[in-house]
């Protein structure tokens, strides 16, 4: 029994982050790891633009639209034909000058769900809000 107590604080601290995550420096960046997809949500005001860079633990097929449908209390999906591939297939990066629909998204709902042809990424958003609010208000700091 006690051996079996000992291991336990080894599991709990050697499970994957399910945390999503802020950070600020010369760009504004929201992070979220878990055992389905990195995430990367950035701001650049060098640019200024926004990019979101999705990286499923399996490469994504290639198509002609990618999609997220938000899950939740303001449920909503977004498409775009302006994606970008890494030619490993590894990450997907959609950028833009205006990234409302995809922070209220992730800031109001339960999950996210990355759409390419029929792969589908399912990404849950427990605790992304806050990170969601202060990546705005850096966003804003910065020049938005």
């Amino acid at each position: 029994m006690l051996r079996a107590l000992s291991v336990l604080p080894l599991v709990l601290f050697t499970s994957p982050a399910l945390a999503w995550e802020f950070r600020a420096s010369r760009v504004c960046e929201l992070l979220h790891k878990d055992e389905t997809a990195s995430v990367r949500v950035v701001f650049d005001p060098a640019v200024p633009e926004y990019f979101i860079a999705i990286t499923p633990n399996r490469p994504w097929t290639p198509g002609p639209f990618f999609s997220m449908r938000f899950d939740g209390p303001l449920s909503n999906t977004i498409a775009t034909d302006r994606h970008v591939i890494t030619p490993d297939g590894g990450t997907l990066t959609v950028t833009d000058r205006g990234f409302g629909n995809v922070l209220d998204g992730l800031e109001f709902n339960i999950t996210v769900t990355a759409l390419m042809g029929d792969q589908a990424v399912q990404i849950p958003l427990d605790g992304a809000a806050p990170e969601v609010r202060e990546f705005r208000a850096c966003a804003s700091g910065l020049g938005v």
